[in-house]
């Protein structure tokens, strides 16, 4: 009968707590000989690493506990015995140097478990890891049940069993429901371990927040804010008419801490007014002909006002190839260029654009983004590949005419954020140009998508813009909270996929 309890507390070890300690420790190892650690041994581990002891009470009585070491990670991962990790159980091994947290020991009272007092012990330790700003946990698990299949199948077999849950392990199972990965079997590992054949498994959890050089200044962001830009295509005078309009919305988002600003795919089109006496493919490559002046100034920009700014689209020739082609502005200064992939027919057919060949990242002060042009987002492969390089946000500056056109990079922009767990940002031109040929109407709503679990919004949405209205759209993300979705989410779709059906790659 399950052990009716009226409280439970989860706290540091004290060396007043030795005797209780000592007691469950007998009654969780009963089938070995001299089972718990003497009170010299708690002592000497108390003075050493006393945040790494942790005791879980059952009414103020001692049912359970966790013990650690710090060791490096050379240590942690070669193939050793309990002996020589523990330091011939002195502890010696332990190095505040390390980067590992490695598990002597955990247990529960046997008439404590069934609780879950367990995985109360391990989520400590896990915290006890990301506070201490270690790699991992790591430790060796018994397999006590392994001596009932010894004579038919190899610890090898019998680990895959486990994980396969065609056979039951009481410690094994445990561990494996607890996020700890098998890296490989040890042999004689612990000295009188029958039930196991002397056999353990090696596991590990990952942290996901280590930092191999943790910074004081200029640490990576959690919390990044974007500033998109809901352009309004109006008549404008000259290029000085864009770039005053263009400061206006700079400054807007950047008084607000804005990390990004994001301008539509071919927010310069006004300046084509001046060309519509010329045929649209004529037209496009004398506006083509401002571009490099509107790189130069972004990127003043983006120093003067401390921001990353995407700027879009705009068109560009090289080589005689008109290109739908935009540029990452750092604050620091530096800038890359991204072009549109796949072109609409309408592009083609009016523009003679020519879709480029590069799929990559950039890097920058708030980590790994993509960027893909209206039309690209369409196409699943190019942010799976993205995806597949640590991209976290996906900027998708559009320009669509109708609902229906918006409708599509919409939605799809949807399932690129749940499909590869990242957030992904539109922004688009509204209002018309009734003297610029092929550019008509436009239709848009800028908004923020992300995956589909419960540390986001229901919906899928962060937040959204007004249709059709001249507007900036300020809005927060946290990449931590993504880093815990590709562990933990309630599903995983990039940890899930099965590479021994299908793969993707670039040919390029």
């Amino acid at each position: 009968m399950r052990q009716e309890i009226k409280k439970v507390e989860l706290r540091n070890l004290q060396i007043e707590d030795y005797k209780q300690l000592r007691n469950s420790m007998i009654e969780a190892y009963p089938d070995m000989e001299n089972s718990y650690w003497a009170e010299s041994d708690i002592k000497k581990l108390l003075d050493i690493f006393p945040e790494g002891q942790l005791v879980i009470l059952a009414d103020d009585v001692v049912v359970g506990s966790a013990l650690s070491i710090i060791v490096p990670e050379k240590l942690a991962y070669k193939t050793h015995n309990y002996k020589e990790v523990t330091g011939n159980y002195k502890f010696t091994t332990h190095t505040e140097e390390g980067d590992i947290l490695y598990g002597i020991d955990v247990f529960v009272h046997p008439k404590y478990r069934g609780l879950r007092l367990g995985r109360r012990l391990y989520d400590a330790r896990k915290e006890l890891c990301e506070q201490l700003n270690l790699k991992a946990i790591v430790f060796s698990g018994r397999i006590p049940h392994y001596s009932q299949f010894a004579n038919e199948m190899s610890p090898k077999e019998y680990i895959d069993k486990v994980n396969r849950k065609e056979i039951y392990d009481p410690v094994l199972t445990f561990q494996l429901s607890n996020d700890f990965q098998p890296v490989r079997v040890m042999r004689n590992y612990l000295e009188g371990d029958k039930r196991s054949q002397e056999y353990a498994v090696l596991l590990d959890w990952n942290n996901i927040y280590y930092e191999e050089n943790k910074k004081l200044i200029n640490v990576e962001k959690s919390v990044i804010r974007l500033g998109l830009i809901q352009w309004q295509m109006r008549p404008l005078a000259n290029l000085e008419a864009l770039f005053e309009q263009v400061e206006f919305f700079i400054d807007a988002v950047s008084g607000y801490g804005s990390d990004f600003a994001m301008f539509p795919e071919l927010f310069t089109a006004p300046l084509m007014a001046d060309y519509n006496h010329l045929s649209e493919a004529e037209a496009i490559k004398e506006l083509a002909k401002y571009t490099e002046l509107v790189r130069k100034r972004m990127q003043e920009f983006a120093i003067s006002y401390n921001i990353n700014i995407i700027t879009g689209s705009m068109p560009f020739v090289e080589e005689n190839h008109v290109y739908n082609a935009g540029f990452l502005c750092r604050r620091d200064g530096t800038f890359d260029m991204y072009r549109k992939i796949h072109i609409t027919p309408n592009e083609i057919f009016h523009w003679g654009i020519t879709g480029g060949n590069t799929i990559q990242t950039f890097d920058t002060d708030c980590g790994k983004i993509g960027i893909v042009i209206c039309y690209d987002v369409e196409f699943p492969e190019l942010s799976r590949l993205m995806a597949d390089q640590g991209m976290n946000i996906l900027f998708v500056p559009f320009l669509t005419d109708t609902q229906n056109g918006y409708t599509r990079v919409r939605h799809c922009a949807q399932a690129r954020a749940i499909e590869n767990e990242c957030y992904v940002a539109i922004a688009g031109c509204v209002g018309n140009l009734p003297k610029v040929n092929n550019m008509d109407i436009q239709y848009a709503q800028a908004a923020v998508f992300t995956p589909s679990d419960f540390a986001f919004p229901s919906n899928g949405v962060k937040a959204e813009a007004t249709p059709n209205t001249e507007m900036t759209l300020i809005v927060d993300v946290d990449i931590d909270v993504l880093k815990e979705l590709h562990e933990h989410g309630s599903v995983q779709t990039l940890k899930d996929r099965r590479h021994d059906l299908y793969k993707l790659k670039k040919l390029k």
